[in-house]
């Protein structure tokens, strides 16, 4: 496989991306990409990093990720392979981070708290 480990995060989605030259073939916990994404916005979202960089095609990913949902996921995948790119040319850096590519989304699901139906609802208040 690969010598090294890329992790991308996304709301509990967690994604470890190996990447290593090749043909461009990507491999998501050992499916085919289009069988794992069928919705092309989410493919599109795991290859945007190569696109910008304009490496389409000259590296195989391999991809474990778990947790979360396809969005979730395909952006923890996005993030990981950005970081993978950096590591391998760091003149990608600043076409990624202009795309805002390199940042991992801080937004996580507010906790429901007590007394209350979710998290920000309350239940039906009544004058009298």
């Amino acid at each position: 496989m690969a010598d090294k480990l890329y992790v991308g995060r996304r709301k509990t989605s967690v994604a470890r991306v190996y990447l290593r030259n090749g043909s461009g073939k990507v491999t998501v916990n050992d499916r085919e990409f289009e069988n794992f994404f069928p919705l092309k916005y989410h493919r599109d979202d795991v290859l945007q990093p190569f696109k910008i960089t304009e490496t389409l095609g000259k590296y195989d990913v391999f991809i474990n990720v778990r947790g979360g949902g396809l969005s979730g996921q395909s952006e923890a995948i996005r993030l990981g392979i950005s970081r993978a790119l950096i590591e391998i040319n760091p003149d990608f850096r600043p076409a990624l981070k202009a795309e805002g590519l390199l940042r991992r989304d801080p937004r996580m699901v507010e906790r429901k708290k007590y007394g209350q139906p979710k998290a920000r609802k309350r239940f039906q208040f009544s004058k009298r």
